[in-house]
């Protein structure tokens, strides 16, 4: 029998997935000029060698025939698409943007960014928008899952960025995981955590998810509670520290502030009422409290389940309580741990990628803070405006209004991501111009431009990213891009030079990006300053901060107790109940939750091209209990219709007692571009948190009813008819 053909390796290269926030170190082959074999990086600090499947199947997703190789414009949305040169797209695009900005002035055009960019990505757009066009329309798909965390941990501890690192999974003796189905979304450290349980079968997991996950089998302490009701269990968690005498006052009264706001929000809630609310037993509420304070370390993990709420801020704020009423921070093994979503989604905050906020955890707020970046900039204080832009949903909220012109959307598919789809549809059709810069076409969103970008992507260009740690991971260039593709910061930086900022946009590569932001951050607490392209790659990765060329990085922040604040001192945060829950009712009866799949990333334009990856799950589903179908006569594998007060979608039937009664499950990863009625977000709501504007994309009201062949066949047909019409008629 033949062996299995082995693909020669011309060289190999050190580097980082492009994919979730656990940034694993990867070893790449390369073989012909093209990426050909990918494996894990023992030598990585962060993971190991440890590796998912997504990043495995990368080199059949980086050269397809739907690779957007050229500039491409067109007038208007209904005529073709005419190949063009980079300077006539550019300059195109650069007079439109000059022409608005003339006519409407310069908050009436934006960008709509992306966790995918590298540093030098963020970092270039940001000094475009917010120091030389003079508005802070810059946002990106971060929005859609960290700004509650960010909020929360500038509101506590006094700056964004996570406490602890990879490495105090070893050494912690509870795990509090909350909102994280960290087994399929964060497989990585799901693995790590478990390495920890079989070295330590005392070790406590506690995990709280409405749903059965794979991660949720591994609990000692399973709380499945309802959608929208973790406040109160957070409170009651504290309500029972309290009374059984478990807080650390030693850490209380030397370092922190404001502890009677916990206080009254936690003594509104005794366990058997929060039982009640959430629909779980009190007695594993009063256990999850005493496990997570009497451990020598507790680390607390979370992710969308917590931060995409309209309630996010609070749930943060409830979990980060418990980590400073019993001292579980500042300390090996302890803190709390937000799982970033996306692979630099920590690095775009450092470089500014928010709307609030500039290089270097500065706020656009702060007149001291603007006056540092426009002085290094070489811009007038002026030119930077004292006020936040538009945030992710209220950007395509005003492009739909007109009061955006342009939008320039860059390696993102919004058109997927974004809750309500109706409405960012909606914008992008009004729009004056919307530029596309992608390194696929067609995808949702691309079908809307005037002007198509093609950019580089990962193995095709080098740059920086940060992983959840704080770790900083140079990634080197391997394969020469295809066609006429730049990356991300080179098209910036040419659109720059177009709009006659010459002086300001004079990179030449991208390490010159990369010293110019790293020299932002001196005595900044990412501080970057002792890094730079020589050092990363010679040492490897490092976790900031890194304030001199020999610090060796951070492992712990704030290990001196000490916490980036006014006093010094981290603060407590009363966190009210309001349910953050779509109302349910007679027509809307059931509480949808969204979330991905394990071997499936964002809107899958990568993934999604790979059999090995969409074997499983080929097509959408629909998770309901029991209980539920059975009231509504739905079998198992029957097609079925899922509405909301937005829209619809359609799906197959998983019958499964995972999902609790009274609640639905999708995943979000499909399109229209895949069929009009497969898109989970044609049905979530676009409300916002009000101090993180991150939508409520767990939860939302919903009917489910099965359809019969008739109405089946009726919905093809409208659908076939529907998208006959939408093709183009070139």
């Amino acid at each position: 029998m033949a062996g299995k053909k082995i693909t020669p390796i011309d060289k190999w290269h050190r580097t980082y997935c492009p994919y979730c926030g656990v940034g694993c170190g990867l070893k790449v082959g390369v073989h012909a000029g093209k990426v050909a074999k990918v494996m894990g990086d023992e030598a990585h600090p962060s993971t190991r060698g440890m590796l998912c499947k997504k990043p495995m199947y990368l080199p059949e997703a980086l050269v397809t025939d739907d690779r957007l190789l050229y500039p491409q414009v067109r007038p208007h949305q209904d005529a073709p698409f005419q190949r063009a040169s980079w300077d006539q797209a550019i300059g195109y695009a650069a007079n439109k943007f000059t022409q608005i900005i003339a006519d409407h002035g310069p908050d009436a055009v934006a960008i709509y960014g992306s966790g995918q960019f590298s540093t030098e990505d963020y970092y270039t757009a940001n000094k475009l928008l917010k120091g030389y066009i003079g508005t802070n329309n810059f946002d990106a798909n971060s929005r859609l899952c960290m700004a509650s965390a960010v909020v929360g941990y500038v509101t506590s501890l006094g700056s964004d960025g996570p406490p602890p690192g990879y490495k105090d999974i070893d050494v912690a003796d509870c795990f509090f995981l909350i909102g994280t189905n960290t087994a399929a979304c964060h497989p990585v450290v799901f693995n790590r955590i478990k390495k920890r349980k079989k070295a330590n079968p005392d070790a406590v997991i506690i995990v709280v998810d409405p749903r059965e996950t794979q991660t949720a089998k591994l609990a000692d302490i399973f709380l499945p509670i309802r959608p929208g009701t973790d406040v109160p269990l957070l409170n009651a968690m504290l309500n029972v520290i309290i009374n059984e005498g478990l807080i650390d006052w030693e850490f209380i009264n030397g370092h922190t502030e404001e502890w009677q706001a916990a206080v009254q929000s936690a003594m509104s809630w005794m366990p058997a009422q929060a039982a009640e609310v959430c629909g779980v037993d009190e007695y594993k509420i009063v256990a999850a409290a005493r496990a997570f304070a009497k451990s020598a370390g507790t680390l607390s993990f979370w992710s969308m389940g917590v931060n995409q709420s309209s309630v996010g801020v609070e749930k943060n704020h409830g979990i980060i309580n418990l980590h400073l009423a019993t001292a579980q921070i500042s300390k090996p093994g302890a803190g709390p741990f937000s799982l970033t979503g996306q692979p630099n989604a920590m690095g775009g905050r450092e470089a500014g990628g928010l709307c609030h906020i500039l290089p270097g955890y500065r706020l656009i707020k702060n007149v001291d803070h603007r006056a540092e970046i426009a002085g290094y900039w070489g811009v007038p204080l002026e030119n930077i405006n004292p006020n936040p832009g538009a945030p992710a949903v209220e950007m395509f909220e005003k492009v739909a209004e007109g009061e955006i012109k342009a939008i320039w959307i860059a390696c993102t598919n919004p058109v997927v991501s974004m809750p309500n789809i109706d409405v960012v549809e909606a914008a992008l059709r009004r729009a004056e111009l919307v530029i596309v810069q992608d390194a696929y076409h067609p995808t949702d969103t691309t079908e809307f431009a005037h002007v198509l970008f093609p950019a580089a992507q990962w193995s095709e260009k080098e740059g920086v990213m940060t992983n959840s740690e704080r770790r900083i991971t140079y990634l080197p260039k391997m394969v020469e891009a295809p066609g006429e593709c730049l990356p991300d910061w080179e098209i910036f930086t040419r659109f720059g030079r177009a709009m006659g900022f010459e002086d300001g946009f004079y990179f030449e590569n991208a390490s010159q990006v990369f010293d110019e932001f790293s020299w932002l951050t001196t005595n900044r607490v990412c501080d970057y300053s002792g890094v730079n392209y020589k050092r990363l790659q010679m040492e490897g990765p490092l976790q900031w901060p890194v304030p001199r060329p020999d610090h060796p990085g951070s492992e712990q922040l704030y290990a001196n107790k000490r916490f980036p604040t006014a006093s010094g001192k981290a603060k407590f945060n009363a966190t009210p109940h309001t349910m953050p829950v779509e109302a349910t009712d007679e027509m809307y009866p059931l509480v949808l939750n969204t979330g991905r799949l394990a071997d499936q990333w964002h809107t899958m334009t990568r993934t999604g091209k790979s059999e090995q990856l969409t074997k499983a799950n080929p097509e959408p589903f629909v998770e309901i209990h029991p209980d539920d179908a059975k009231k509504l006569g739905i079998r198992d594998g029957d097609m079925v219709k899922v509405a909301s007060r937005r829209g619809t979608a359609m799906a197959e039937a998983k019958v499964t007692p995972r999902t609790r009664e009274g609640q639905v499950f999708m995943p979000f990863h499909w399109g229209r571009l895949s069929g009009y009625n497969k898109a989970a977000n044609n049905l979530t709501t676009d409300a916002v948190d009000p101090r993180s504007k991150e939508p409520e994309l767990k939860a939302c009201a919903v009917s489910v009813v099965p359809i019969w062949a008739s109405d089946w066949l009726e919905n093809v047909t409208e659908r076939l008819e529907r998208e006959k019409e939408a093709e183009p008629t070139a």
